[in-house]
């Protein structure tokens, strides 16, 4: 078992950049241990830093929560384009510019994206027979098509 994760491995976990780690080092935000010339963080101590992203005090009806950092930010005159990294998913948030503006959205920024959706689709790998199915119910080609 891994007792501690590198920098880059944190980084990837918690969806930021190295760099981000850095000066949240810096801020105080986050401590890493030194071994070598290498920034490391004790695996037990992974789970703390994520949920400290997650803004757990918050109450919602909402029951999805990916804790992220906001990596892009793009407004126009009345509108904002926020992009969020969310471990391994990339999470693109439409609003207003007067709430990105409020909230003082810019990268960098720990941001939990709320989801609360009235439809939810699944998506699997098929085998090829699944595939094959898959098809002929589409109208795809196979017999009764």
């Amino acid at each position: 078992m891994v007792d501690y994760l590198r920098i880059g491995e944190v980084a990837q976990r918690v969806g930021v950049s190295v760099d981000t780690l850095r000066r949240w080092e810096a801020d105080g935000r986050i401590t890493f241990e030194r071994r070598g010339n290498q920034r490391v963080l004790p695996v037990g101590e992974l789970a703390g830093v994520l949920s400290s992203l997650s803004g757990s005090d918050k109450v919602s009806s909402a029951r999805n929560r990916l804790p992220g950092v906001v990596v892009a930010v793009e407004r126009d005159g009345v509108m904002a384009k926020v992009e969020l990294a969310c471990g391994d998913y990339r999470v693109v948030s439409l609003m207003s510019r007067e709430a990105a503006d409020a909230m003082e959205l810019e990268p960098g920024v720990a941001a939990t994206a709320v989801v609360k959706a009235t439809s939810v689709m699944v998506e699997v790998r098929l085998s090829a027979a699944a595939s094959s199915l898959a098809r002929r119910l589409d109208g795809h080609g196979g017999a009764g098509s």
